[in-house]
């Protein structure tokens, strides 16, 4: 695990400005990633970004340490050359096991504005497709998401963090609930989007009719289709006879999609004469705040959203620290397996030596002291060394273990290295004692005097 990183970008400790700055426009992303990947010279990269967090998860060298990749990141997705100390500031980075673990985080919804949300696995599945598609996943970054994916589904399936209102969608339709139901008319959804998809998809089900506005007039009939709705061109907002009440808006654009003009026509055409709500849940956002100021709308954003999921996370905390409690067990069976598989080859070769010591002495031992045991007598006697060898090659293993995780498997090479040298040494001189008084007459073994022997 020490070779995987994670810099990131969160509304939680460097807000949701940061997050805009840090999100790549969709149509970017491929280029951008590859740039990271030559840029920080790194093997594997996933980027990640949602409406409130921006993570880039990497497998990096030896020399890939934060200080070394982050300034590197950095520039490849602003474009500038950061001054020292400012990557510091605005990104957080872990390495190794730390990042593993926040990677398990973020996929359980542990680390999200709404704590215990799912959306953040749809964005992660599509996330590692686009990797995939460039090549810049391997069996590493595979392997971790894998397994987070796993221990996410756990956590959601035995404990109460999922119950409720759990994603930042959730808040956005219980606002546009509560503003539909005082003045029935239609809902306006702005971009095609899993976040939008599911306002959409769950006010349709309560009979409000949806209308899907997009630049690809051609997505918004695919969107519309599936929630029973009825397709715009974006440019038709607040055009026609359309009677709007509620915007919900979420795409990927990197600056505002609504202008003022479609602002003015929304609130001229209010079903309720009151100033029209815009849920704004992109990040940059699709309204400009001073737009809607100047023309008169109610627009709740990206924060507003954020406060208000903070609450709602509140009343889980139980069910969160039971949640990290699973994650905790998941990395240590993970740390486990890690650990017994770096350790098996190493484990393989040690019993193949005793096996081997065993049968050595066994041929000494039946040409001499035990020589005239019968057949039946001597297989007894082998069979017995034999399980014993395998038995004492397995007692490194806990030791070995302790070693791997708190030095590394370098450390762990080595010290194994240095106990074969010194056991086969003392094994010869043992041979060699054993041999010398009928060396002197003449009796010796000669094939085991020359031979070197090691454990």
């Amino acid at each position: 695990m020490d070779k995987i990183g994670v810099v990131s970008v969160s509304w939680r400790r460097q807000g949701v400005d940061e997050v805009a700055r840090f999100t790549i426009p969709a149509n970017k992303r491929p280029k951008v990633m590859r740039e990271i990947a030559t840029r920080a010279n790194l093997q594997e990269v996933v980027y990640l970004a949602t409406c409130n967090r921006v993570e880039v998860v990497y497998v990096g060298n030896r020399s890939s340490s934060p200080s070394v990749c982050r300034p590197h990141i950095y520039t490849a997705i602003t474009g500038q050359t950061p001054t020292p100390g400012e990557s510091e500031r605005a990104m957080t980075a872990w390495v190794g096991e730390g990042a593993v673990e926040h990677v398990f985080h973020v996929a359980a919804g542990l680390d999200s504005a709404m704590v215990g949300e799912t959306e953040i696995r749809g964005q992660i599945r599509d996330s590692l497709q686009l990797s995939r598609s460039l090549n810049l996943v391997g069996p590493r970054l595979a392997w971790v998401f894998e397994e987070a994916a796993k221990t996410a589904r756990r956590i959601h399936g035995t404990t109460k963090i999922g119950k409720g209102k759990v994603s930042l969608a959730e808040v956005a339709i219980l606002r546009a609930r509560e503003r539909l139901a005082e003045t029935p008319s239609a809902l306006g959804v702005v971009g095609v989007s899993p976040m939008t998809e599911r306002c959409a998809k769950k006010l349709a089900l309560e009979g409000i009719q949806i209308i899907v506005f997009n630049r690809s007039l051609e997505r918004a009939a695919e969107l519309a289709d599936r929630v029973g709705g009825v397709a715009r061109p974006l440019t038709a907002l607040g055009e026609g006879t359309d009677e709007i009440e509620v915007v919900v808006t979420a795409t990927a654009a990197p600056e505002p999609v609504i202008t003022l003009a479609d602002l003015e026509r929304l609130a001229a055409r209010s079903p309720s004469g009151r100033p029209p709500l815009i849920i704004d849940m992109a990040n940059p956002p699709d309204v400009a705040a001073a737009d809607a100021i100047t023309a008169g709308v109610e627009r709740i954003d990206i924060n507003d959203i954020v406060d208000q999921g903070r609450e709602h996370s509140e009343q889980r905390a139980d069910a969160a620290a039971d949640a990290r409690a699973m994650v905790d067990r998941a990395l240590e069976d993970l740390r486990d397996r890690l650990v017994d598989k770096a350790l098996s080859p190493m484990l393989v070769a040690m019993q193949q030596k005793y096996q081997e010591t065993t049968r050595i002495a066994l041929e000494r031992l039946f040409r001499k002291d035990l020589s005239t045991l019968s057949e039946d007598d001597r297989e007894a006697v082998a069979r017995w060394a034999r399980v014993l060898a395998r038995r004492l090659a397995h007692v490194p293993l806990v030791g070995m273990r302790s070693i791997v995780r708190d030095k590394g498997l370098d450390v762990a090479t080595t010290f194994l290295a240095d106990v074969d040298e010194f056991l086969g040494a003392e094994f010869q001189r043992r041979l060699s004692e054993e041999d010398s008084p009928q060396l002197a007459s003449g009796e010796g073994d000669t094939e085991l005097d020359t031979e070197r022997v090691t454990l």
